[in-house]
């Protein structure tokens, strides 16, 4: 598995229905983002980290300290609820961004075009939010039959290419329709949970006959007991409500976020679970992987279960409560969960 990584997101910025925050790193501290590429290469032993988010200028700052660090940058701009024409503008200016990174770092750069975008992107199918749409493909799963996005992702990359001459890929849906010669490498958003633990890796053939390298752009679990059978696909445990609420000018100084009752946190099964898929993944012959996510710093640890969002988080760091700093590094505000080390084994191994 040559392209070993980790998501790291420098503020993806939620819009439209049904969205309980606005952006979900509200700071990015650079300081902060150079020691954490450190430790990412030198202690979880990745050698590429997948930047995502929405503000170009943060992209390229972060994507910047990671080459400077020594890791290969796959650049994940994110635009949420969108038309196809506004996404892609947007995509092709994070592009020219890309080349200049890559005219320093040649050969260590990778634009990844979009993500599911069947779901995020507006006009692809019927729906005002991602919900909406998700409900739609399942109602009427020849929806996907449209064209619409091979159409758009067939305009797009030509535009793509023109500013950056740099390897592409595009961040699919298992059930997304690609036409796959238009890219560099398959990239596929694929978790393995309960409802599919026994065929994961027969999932992936499709993606794998293409001949292409394939990349498994996004895989992970959350850290609450049950998650491998209700956590991984859905929209997680937080309160919304409350997290919404929280966000507020004024009300967020006196409702606190929360998760809903009746969950416990469960590091163990979170690493258990990231063992197996890496495990597997490694078998498959897949030629990366890319762990969602890092850190989130809007989700901290909490001692009482009712506010630890970190159990609703992927992160293979807890961050600590505001002013708090860990004890393995002193110098960062977070500490290494179980799943760290099991991800720091795998990597380091290859």
């Amino acid at each position: 598995m040559q392209h070993r990584g980790v998501h790291y997101d420098t503020g993806t910025t939620l819009r439209g229905p049904g969205y309980a925050i606005a952006t979900r790193r509200a700071d990015l501290d650079l300081t902060l983002v150079r020691r954490e590429m450190q430790i990412i290469r030198d202690h979880l032993h990745a050698n590429a980290v997948r930047v995502n988010g929405s503000d170009v200028d943060r992209l390229s700052a972060v994507a910047r300290i990671a080459l400077e660090s020594g890791l290969e940058v796959w650049l994940a701009p994110a635009f949420f609820e969108y038309t196809p024409s506004v996404t892609a503008a947007r995509v092709v200016q994070a592009a020219r961004a890309a080349a200049a990174l890559a005219a320093a770092h040649p050969g260590r750069v990778v634009v990844v075009v979009g993500a599911e975008l069947t779901l995020f992107m507006k006009d692809l199918v019927a729906g005002r939010s991602v919900t909406e749409r998700l409900h739609t493909v399942r109602g009427d799963p020849a929806r996907l039959a449209s064209g619409k996005l091979e159409e758009y992702l067939a305009g797009l990359v030509p535009a793509v290419r023109a500013v950056f001459d740099g390897p592409l890929t595009y961040a699919s849906l298992l059930f997304e329709r690609v036409d796959w010669t238009l890219f560099d490498f398959v990239g596929v958003d694929h978790y393995r949970d309960a409802r599919n633990a026994d065929r994961y890796v027969g999932m992936l053939q499709p993606f794998l006959a293409t001949g292409r390298p394939v990349i498994v752009t996004e895989f992970g679990m959350r850290t609450f007991a049950g998650a491998e059978s209700s956590g991984t696909l859905g929209f997680g445990i937080t309160d919304t409500t409350r997290l919404w609420l929280h966000t507020r000018p004024v009300l967020g100084r006196v409702v606190r976020a929360r998760v809903r009752p009746g969950f416990h946190r469960d590091e163990d099964l979170q690493a258990r679970e990231l063992d197996e898929t890496l495990g597997e993944l490694e078998r498959a012959g897949v030629a990366g992987a890319l762990v969602s996510t890092f850190v989130t710093p809007g989700a901290p640890r909490d001692d009482d279960p009712r506010y630890d969002l970190d159990m609703d988080s992927m992160s293979l760091v807890a961050s600590l409560p505001a002013g708090r700093h860990g004890t393995t590094y002193p110098d960062v505000p977070w500490e290494p969960k179980t799943s760290f080390g099991v991800v720091a084994r795998h990597f380091g191994a290859l």
